[in-house]
């Protein structure tokens, strides 16, 4: 049995930002794979609830006006991964959250909850850091756009202004770090699947026309703090360089600079940083292969 004060379901996003304001203490929930389990188990016992799930406008994956890929916050993680235009641009956000739980869950679960939840683990997480992502929110004011790295505040803490009634309405991410851009994403944890990450890693790169230069490269990780974060420390090190052996080696090193992951049951703080520079380089030799680059 679900212990809830009431349940309002939204019709449109007007209407969402309405009973937002209206019910300031409520709790959003979409396809409610976090939100039911964690009132079953008395953690958010009483609540009063509303409902987005019902705002088809907040589906879907489109490229708009600015050339930014426009991902609704209520796109499942199923059509995520099966997105002809994900695909095309940014296959590996599609392979990142094809690792989240079990095929039920990623039909229910959506991506606008898997951030808007503010935990470092989520498997979309460390991807969309990597990818420049900007969250979208949407609340009496009108629209709000701020980059990922600024919507993560603490652990379990997002930017989301309730007193002006917000709720997340998209997830973009720009042409300038999609275009002409590979990646590729390693979640380690202690089974294969339905496992929460212990560590994860994504990693991006775009190639000089001959391919023997790394542009621009961006890696973000989760579960090495309490937010996901980039390390830009080892961006530096691989911007600009010509491909080679020693720049993986030098780039891989360079993570342990700017992460700081904990000691917890799921794994200790000194393996994490031990995986986090193995992660990092077979993140980047398979982002150099897929954007046609070969290692010499």
């Amino acid at each position: 049995m679900y212990d809830m004060k009431a349940l309002y379901e939204a019709q449109s996003v007007e209407h969402a930002v309405a009973l937002r304001l209206e019910h300031p203490e409520a709790q959003i929930i979409a396809g409610g794979s976090d939100v039911l389990v964690q009132m079953r188990e008395g953690r958010r016992a009483g609540k009063e609830l509303i409902s987005i799930y019902m705002i088809d406008e907040m589906r879907g994956i489109t490229i708009d006006e600015d050339e930014n890929i426009r991902i609704g916050s209520l796109t499942s993680f199923s059509h995520i991964t099966r997105d002809p235009i994900i695909q095309k641009y940014i296959n590996v956000l599609g392979e990142a959250v094809d690792q989240v739980g079990s095929p039920q869950i990623r039909n229910i679960g959506t991506i606008g909850g898997n951030t808007c939840n503010g935990v470092t683990s989520a498997d979309s997480a460390s991807t969309l850091h990597a990818w420049e992502a900007i969250v979208e929110l949407t609340g009496k004011n009108g629209v709000r756009r701020i980059p990922i790295k600024d919507f993560y505040i603490k652990a379990g803490t997002v930017d989301i202004r309730v007193e002006d009634g917000e709720i997340q309405t998209a997830i973009l991410i720009p042409k300038v770090s999609y275009e002409n851009t590979y990646g590729h994403y390693i979640k380690y944890g202690m089974r294969n699947a339905m496992e929460i990450a212990s560590l994860g890693c994504s990693v991006n790169v775009r190639l000089s026309e001959d391919k023997r230069t790394i542009e621009r490269c961006r890696v973000a990780y989760g579960v090495a703090g309490p937010v996901p974060m980039r390390a830009p420390s080892a961006e530096s090190v691989a911007n600009g360089s010509t491909i080679s052996e020693s720049l993986l080696e030098d780039f891989s090193l360079a993570v342990l600079k700017d992460i700081s992951p904990r000691n917890s049951w799921r794994a200790s703080r000194d393996f994490r940083l031990h995986i986090a520079v193995e992660m990092a380089k077979r993140c980047l030799e398979e982002s150099i292969k897929r954007a046609g680059g070969v290692i010499e």
